[in-house]
């Protein structure tokens, strides 16, 4: 009888991580869920950048497929640099066969965290705390549109009005342009 072959693993890196010391240096990936007034689910891809706590991506569907995952990192990456590591857990998302070779086609240094320990991607677990107790648990979805809307009013309130204490209480935005400011006077 034949046997079956072991399940295909990500290749990503697994050793400690060093604290980002600039932008796009590491970004943060995972999903948050919520649901309709009607009781459907959908979830939301989130994206941080480590080092300006900047929300790159709010992205809410009701099934995001890693292939989906990899088209909205281009994206992003279209209207920003693209980031030397990627943070992610190892859900099913992002160890597809579309993830693994978005990966090794762009050069990207993909880091899964150890399975249960979600404390080794901390900065997005961080960031879906605060989505989901300043937002999602105040706010009614009444559909995907809606919840589109209503995300990238909350995003750019995060990025452009909030200061963040680990920030030196700057938004994420005013710390972009301080570093950009700080590199120029350099």
């Amino acid at each position: 009888m034949r046997r079956r072959g072991g399940r295909k693993r990500a290749l990503g890196t697994r050793r400690p991580m060093e604290v980002p010391d600039r932008p796009n240096q590491r970004w943060s990936l995972d999903f948050v869920s919520d649901a309709f007034t009607d009781g459907r689910r959908f979830r939301i891809l989130t994206v941080v950048d480590d080092f300006t706590k900047e929300n790159v991506l709010l992205v809410p569907d009701t099934s995001i497929s890693g292939l989906r995952v990899t088209r909205e990192l281009d994206q992003a990456f279209a209207e920003r640099k693209m980031p030397e590591t990627i943070v992610s857990d190892n859900g099913t998302e992002f160890t597809s066969m579309a993830i693994l070779k978005w990966v090794q086609n762009n050069g990207i240094d993909w880091h899964y965290i150890q399975p249960g320990k979600p404390t080794q991607n901390a900065f997005i677990e961080s960031f879906n705390g605060k989505l989901r107790d300043e937002f999602l648990n105040e706010t009614l979805f009444a559909s995907l549109h809606d919840a589109r809307e209503e995300l990238t009013k909350w995003q750019d309130d995060y990025n452009n009005c909030r200061p963040h204490s680990s920030i030196g209480n700057l938004t994420p935005s005013e710390f972009v342009e301080k570093i950009k400011m700080d590199k120029l006077a350099a």
